[in-house]
Formats: structure tokens, C-alpha cells, sequence
């Protein structure tokens, strides 16, 4: 059995507090297990996430789950550290660049898997409800190529 930790504050990427697993448990959850939350300001509004391990705005390992809803889409933008995209349900489209261009990019469906190394512009669509797991090495944090893009600008 695991326990849920304390509510984390996410303080560098902004996420919401959600309830996490501790850094220290052992965790086996199941999918219906899941305690969603808003998603951080950082990204567009609409979706949603997971914190499974880890605090994504600390040094150390993290893995959190995000769910968007069909027609969500990521503007172009860089990351810190590398990032780790695992498919879990839905499709996810990534493209590389700093233009956004449906036709510049590589449909992923459940099981398949992205390594984005640090600093790499990319962006992202999302053409049903998809579910994606994240995880790398913190702090991570997003960086929009263009800062008009950056839906905490708007909040």
C-alpha cells in the first residue's frame, strides 16, 4: 500500500498543488487510483495532471501524467533539462521548430515513446483526449519561443 504525501506546491514549472507521492514511497497505483489536478499556468488551459514521484521544480527524478482533451495544442517552446514523453492513451504529436506546422511533425499513439533533448524547440497537438507520462530529472521548467505564447502572460 502507498500513501499520499502532503499537497506539493511546484513552485519553479507552477503547477497547481496537487496531491503527490512521496519521493521516499513505494508507489503502485492503478489508473482509477489517479488524484488529478489543473494543470500548471505554464500551459494552456484545459489540461490536466497527475503527480506521480518526484517534484518536477526540484533537483531529482519525477514522473507526472497529463491529460488533454481532443484539439489541445502546446506552442513552440524549450525545456531546461531532457524530456520524456510516454504515450498512455490517445495521440500525441510532436514537431520540431519554432513555427508551429501540423504538417511538420510525427504522430505517437498509446505505447510510443519521445526523448527531447534539453533546449530543443518542439511543439504539440493533440487531435483526441490523449494521456501522457512525463518524466526526467528536475528542475524543469517550459520556455515559449515566443513569450506571446505563454498563457501565464494572459492570467
Amino acid at each position: 500500500m502507498f500513501r499520499l504525501a502532503l499537497l506539493t506546491t511546484l513552485l519553479v514549472t507552477g503547477l497547481a498543488s496537487i496531491p503527490a507521492i512521496a519521493a521516499d514511497d513505494h508507489v503502485a497505483v492503478s489508473a482509477d487510483q489517479l488524484k488529478w489536478g489543473p494543470a500548471p499556468p505554464a500551459v494552456p488551459k484545459g489540461a490536466q495532471i497527475a503527480i506521480l514521484a518526484g517534484d518536477p521544480s526540484k533537483d531529482g527524478l519525477y514522473v507526472y501524467r497529463v491529460k488533454v482533451p481532443a484539439g489541445y495544442k502546446v506552442p513552440p517552446h524549450i525545456h531546461p533539462n531532457d524530456e520524456n514523453v510516454t504515450v498512455i492513451s490517445g495521440t500525441f504529436n510532436v514537431g520540431m521548430g519554432g513555427t508551429f506546422d501540423e504538417k511538420n511533425g510525427q504522430a505517437l499513439k498509446a505505447g510510443g515513446f519521445m526523448h527531447m533533448p534539453k533546449g530543443m524547440q518542439h511543439f504539440a497537438w493533440y487531435p483526441e483526449e490523449t494521456i501522457i507520462q512525463v518524466h526526467g530529472m528536475g528542475p524543469q521548467t517550459i520556455t515559449y519561443v515566443n513569450p506571446a505564447d505563454d498563457p501565464r502572460k494572459s492570467n
